[in-house]
Parts: structure tokens; C-alpha cells; sequence
């Protein structure tokens, strides 16, 4: 079997930013948090038994804004969730926190909380640094808050994440390397490094859409944010994140090398692999999307809206959506090893893939090439619909 991972949704947010498309609401009057709580303990129940005895690797707490939850809870969770499925004895146990939550939440004490209550990683969604970009982005925080979100992170925790993005409305390329240098002064860890894109049904999607730097300036943010980076000593690991020499995210790590995860929570997705007559089957599930459909649901042991096995001819593509995202690409084995198919099915693919410049192989193994790397959704375009 797979690694496992858990996955834990938290759908609400102070507001709804207008370039965001996952599912989040904003909070209207409180947030209903002892019974989410109970709901995300029933909704694990639930999934026990298509796990057993595997243990959890990773945990994520993902959003929304995850911060918004007391140590407290988070806290129980973490007791109950291990109560009931076994844990790895490094698991590794990221929260997602927002800087304009931070000092809502305690300051300084919610850091050291959050640590106490179990959590041994931490995701700042800092974007910006900048006050006009932050604006334009609709992010709560300022950027002298983001600074002191990061120092109180790095005095609790020792493994910690920033997120950053480029290519903003009104952003140039100084404005852009000057957010990764501001970074790099508190030596993270991990640097997650975003373009930021107009996604369908979100506010920016809307007429008129924000003024976005043009293809040739965002190559060029692009590039210098990955010299910086490389300079600094970080890896770049994947499409968008960089590291530290063994910092890398082992739930994100997960994810691309096409290991399975229980999605629990309002709108979480999981990817789970059984075993049906001796032949492994790749089964996705969703929970219900909307958080108070969601809460009843789940309360009735009954949190799926949807689940389904993926059909053969759909894996080659899923596999190669994540794999091809790692800049070291994977081993010829893990095709097979996850997918339950031999990997000369793709041959054809992967030798046009090959010859267009795409992914070189050797040694072993199948990576993205430079190109490929700078044309990631050409390369996968080849792995649609395979036989």
C-alpha cells in the first residue's frame, strides 16, 4: 500500500480573498467550532475502516483559515484522531495559519498553543510584503504583521513554510524579489512561491479583471526568484516550492509521488487505494461542499457527497499530474507500484514526451526536463485519455 496521509478542511475565513478558489466562506456571526469538531471526529470515524491499521504519515490542516480554530480544538482533534487511527511516531503535523488571525488569536501564546497541542509544522500565508499588493490582493494582514508572524513562528517552531506569490496587479520584478528577500532574512525553512493566476468563478474572474503583469515580466519574476532562491541555498524541489536541505513538505511530497490521503471536512477530497480481488483500485471521495450540509451529514455518518473508483485509462494522466511537478522527477517503479499497471502501457507517451524535449530518462528514472518544467501542462496533455 501507499503512504497515507490525513487531510483536515477547515472551510471558514475572516473574508473571501478575490483570487481564491478553494472552498471557503467567510465567517458570518461565529464560527460553529465544537460542533465542527464533532463532525470531523464522526467523519473520520466513518473512513476507519477503509484504512485499518496503516498509519498516518502526515497530517494537514488545510482551509480557509485553520487558525481560526483554537489550540484547543485543534488539540482535540489531534487526541481523538489518534485515538482512533494509528499514527506514525514522526508524523509530521502542519497547520495553515494566516498572519492578520495571528494576534486575534493570543499573539505569541497561539504559537506556543498550537505547538503544545501537537502541531510541529506551520504554513504562513504571507503573499506579500508589500502594502499595495496586499490591498490589491484583499489579505488582512499588513506586512508589519506578516514580519511579526514569522519571528514568533521561528521561536516556536523549527520547521516552518512561507507562502509567496507573484505576478500581482501592480506588481514589478523589484517588487517581486524584494518580497523573497524579505523572506530569506528570517530563513525559512520552506518557500512556497505562487504565480498568481485569474481562476474561473472567483471575484478577479469577474468583469473587469486586475491589470496582471504581462507573460515576459512574470517569466522574468520567475526566474529571478529561482536564482535568489538557488543562491540562498534552497531546492527547488517542485513547480512551486523550494527548501531547505531536508525540509522538505512530506504531505506535499505525498500528494506528488501519488501516495493515498483521507480527506476529511467540509468539501475535502481523498484518494484512497483497496484492494478488490487481489487488483489495487484507486477510489476518490468528496465530502459534502457546503459547511452546514456538511455538519448535518456528517452528524449522520454520512459526510460523502461523492465517491467513485478511477478507471484505468484516467491513471496514467493522474499519476503524471503529480509526478511531473517534482523537478527530480520519480523512479520508473513507482508507476507501477502505484497505478497497478506495467509502465510499458505508456511507452508510446513517454518516448513522443521524450523526443518533443519534454521529460529525459535515465538511470532509472522518468524527470521533467527544463522545458517541461516551463511547459508542465503540454507535457501532461500527452498522458489524456490513454488505452
Amino acid at each position: 500500500m501507499p503512504p497515507l496521509s490525513l487531510y483536515v478542511h477547515f472551510p471558514w475565513c475572516v473574508k473571501k480573498c478575490p483570487y481564491c478558489d478553494f472552498n471557503s466562506h467567510a465567517v458570518v456571526n461565529a464560527i460553529p467550532e465544537d460542533a465542527y469538531v464533532a463532525a470531523l471526529i464522526a467523519d473520520l470515524e466513518t473512513a476507519v475502516p477503509l484504512v485499518g491499521e496503516r498509519p498516518i504519515n502526515t497530517v494537514f490542516f488545510g482551509g480557509g483559515t485553520p487558525s481560526l480554530l483554537s489550540p484547543g480544538a485543534v488539540g482535540r482533534l489531534l487526541d481523538a484522531f489518534r485515538a482512533r487511527i494509528t499514527f506514525a511516531d514522526d508524523a509530521e503535523i502542519t497547520l495553515e495559519a494566516n498572519p492578520g488571525t495571528v494576534e486575534t488569536a493570543g499573539g505569541e501564546q497561539a504559537f506556543a498553543a498550537w505547538r503544545a497541542a501537537g502541531v510541529n509544522r506551520l504554513s504562513l500565508g504571507v503573499q506579500s510584503f508589500a502594502p499595495t499588493q496586499l490591498a490589491a490582493l484583499g489579505r488582512i494582514h499588513s506586512g508589519d504583521e506578516a514580519r511579526r508572524a514569522i519571528d514568533n513562528a521561528a521561536r516556536h517552531f523549527d520547521n516552518f513554510n512561507l507562502d509567496l506569490m507573484y505576478a500581482l496587479p501592480g506588481q514589478d520584478l523589484a517588487g517581486a524579489l524584494h518580497d523573497v528577500d524579505t523572506a530569506l532574512a528570517f530563513a525559512p525553512p520552506h518557500l512556497s512561491c505562487y504565480q498568481l493566476t485569474l481562476e474561473p468563478h472567483t471575484a478577479f474572474a469577474a468583469a473587469p479583471p486586475p491589470q496582471l503583469p504581462d507573460d515576459d515580466i512574470a517569466a522574468a519574476m520567475q526566474e529571478g526568484i529561482e536564482a535568489r532562491l538557488a543562491a540562498a541555498g534552497y531546492t527547488h524541489y517542485e513547480t512551486s516550492a523550494f527548501a531547505q536541505p531536508g525540509r522538505q513538505c512530506r504531505h506535499n511530497l505525498n500528494y506528488w509521488q501519488f501516495g493515498d490521503y483521507l480527506g476529511i471536512g467540509a468539501g475535502a477530497h481523498g484518494k484512497l487505494t483497496v484492494n478488490e480481488d487481489g487488483q489495487p483500485q484507486i477510489v476518490r471521495q468528496v465530502r459534502w461542499r457546503q459547511p452546514a450540509r456538511y455538519l448535518a451529514e456528517a452528524a449522520q455518518r454520512t459526510p460523502l457527497a461523492e465517491e467513485f473508483t478511477v478507471p484505468a485509462n484516467e491513471l496514467p494522466f493522474e499519476f503524471m499530474m503529480n509526478a511531473l511537478r517534482l523537478n527530480q522527477g520519480f523512479a520508473d517503479s513507482l508507476f507501477s507500484e502505484r497505478c497497478g499497471l506495467p509502465l510499458a502501457l505508456i511507452e508510446e507517451r513517454l518516448a513522443a514526451a521524450e523526443a518533443a524535449g519534454l521529460i529525459v530518462r535515465g538511470d532509472g528514472r522518468i524527470a521533467p526536463s527544463a522545458r517541461g518544467q516551463r511547459f508542465l501542462n503540454r507535457l501532461l496533455e500527452g498522458f489524456l485519455d490513454a488505452e
